[in-house]
């Protein structure tokens, strides 16, 4: 069977290209990828090639698909595992497989198997690491989500605190605590938003930073400082770009208690080191975001360490109890990772969009892979239906809902977009 996928050959080499995946095998499962969501963590890897943990050595030789976002419907399964999944079931995928000796993963270490394609074979290892998961919604684009709200899960739960006297780490981050999320309004900032207000362990005051009025803007008005205080959380947002000492001004919101858990969502070292600077007693600095230089540094404060018990962790990626939760927060209409989604496009728009990624604007660039589109914001729809009666039609159904994405549009997408 044919495939239409994009393969990483080397450093900034992506290629789309047809091909066929060999013959199914009795441990592995054929899939049909309908969405992938393209993630900072594949631009990365497109800058570093080999040298990247993941990816293999030999990609000039046997070049890997990328992409690890992503969501489909099994098309056949081998006799193996038939007694566990079935064609037709949609699933979701758990990237980050953490099985001992190897960080090997979908979207970056195999050469059948990544989010930017039409069809591919899922190896045995992804089942039996139980990181293919049954997904029963309706449209596609939450599963694909799921995974990038798995990691702001995880890093929410690798958050720890000790009370005084003892060695035992509290896992989590402080019920009814001061929490800062800095960088935090883009779009993993906004789905840690998001999952703050709307998980069982929620901060009581909410700090969410940022240097860009319009993308703050855009962030309040999704999440409002009411719509967070019906939840119980005092949620403010600040500029820190337009502050003289934005250390004190943050701390002053605490009562000058300091913060007890701050996340890092720009790998930026000014930003690393306000957080370092804004954490109270028994503080938990979270490092998210992963920088691309190995040997990026920041100075941190040792004697806060020593004397005020502060700690940093850092967290790549979640595990798969991670995107259960997210799927079951989601199927309960207690988060909306929509709110991630800023752009849409085709297979053939990946390789562009995951080589120029930092320079594009927005959040989420969310794929349809068996479609030809170029990536398109949601907010220039109703510019492009002046011309296209495809767009006006898109724009009609995403206008009205605040330009967020949603069933009705992935459904409109699907059966009128040029196949590819």
């Amino acid at each position: 069977m044919k495939t239409k996928a994009v393969r990483i050959y080397g450093k900034k080499d992506l290629r789309l290209e047809e091909f066929d995946l060999p013959e199914l095998k009795d441990d592995e499962i054929l899939a049909h990828v309908i969405s992938d969501s393209i993630c900072m963590s594949s631009h990365k890897a497109v800058l570093q090639g080999a040298d990247h943990k993941r990816v293999p050595n030999d990609i000039n030789i046997n070049p890997t698909i990328i992409g690890h976002e992503f969501a489909g419907v099994i098309l056949e399964v081998g006799k193996k595992w038939q007694h566990k999944f079935k064609a037709g079931q949609k699933f979701s995928i758990q990237p980050a497989m953490n099985q001992m000796g190897t960080l090997n993963a979908p979207g970056y270490s195999y050469r059948f198997i990544g989010g930017d394609a039409t069809r591919i074979i899922i190896p045995p290892i992804v089942m039996e690491a139980n990181c293919l998961l049954p997904y029963d919604g309706e449209a596609f684009f939450p599963a694909s989500l799921s995974e990038p709200m798995s990691c702001i899960i995880g890093a929410f739960h690798a958050s720890y605190h000790t009370p005084p006297g003892t060695y035992k780490h509290n896992m989590g981050i402080r019920k009814g605590g001061n929490m800062a999320i800095l960088a935090g309004v883009g779009p993993m900032g906004l789905g840690a938003i998001d999952y703050a207000l709307h998980q069982e362990r929620k901060p009581g005051l909410l700090t969410v930073t940022d240097i860009d009025d319009n993308r703050l803007i855009r962030a309040s008005s999704i999440f409002t400082p009411e719509h967070a205080e019906k939840d119980g959380v005092q949620l403010v947002y600040v500029n820190t770009g337009k502050m003289k000492d934005p250390a004190g001004h943050l701390r002053d919101l605490t009562g000058d208690k300091g913060f007890d858990d701050v996340f890092i969502f720009a790998p930026v070292k000014p930003v690393i080191e306000l957080g370092d600077a804004i954490m109270g007693f028994d503080g938990c600095l979270n490092f998210f975001a992963g920088p691309v230089n190995p040997e990026f540094k920041a100075e941190v404060n040792f004697y806060n360490v020593h004397y005020a018990f502060t700690h940093i962790v850092g967290t790549s990626g979640g595990n798969t109890d991670d995107m259960r939760e997210s799927l079951k927060l989601m199927g309960e209409g207690k988060i909306n990772p929509a709110i991630m989604i800023t752009h849409i496009g085709g297979l053939d728009s990946v390789v562009d969009t995951t080589l120029n990624l930092p320079h594009i604007p927005g959040g989420k660039k969310l794929i349809y892979t068996n479609i030809s589109m170029p990536l398109v914001a949601l907010s220039n729809l109703g510019e492009l239906g002046k011309k296209d009666a495809f767009y006006a039609g898109l724009h009609q159904i995403v206008s009205k809902n605040d330009y967020i994405w949603s069933l009705e549009a992935e459904k409109y997408l699907l059966a009128n977009a040029k196949p590819i």
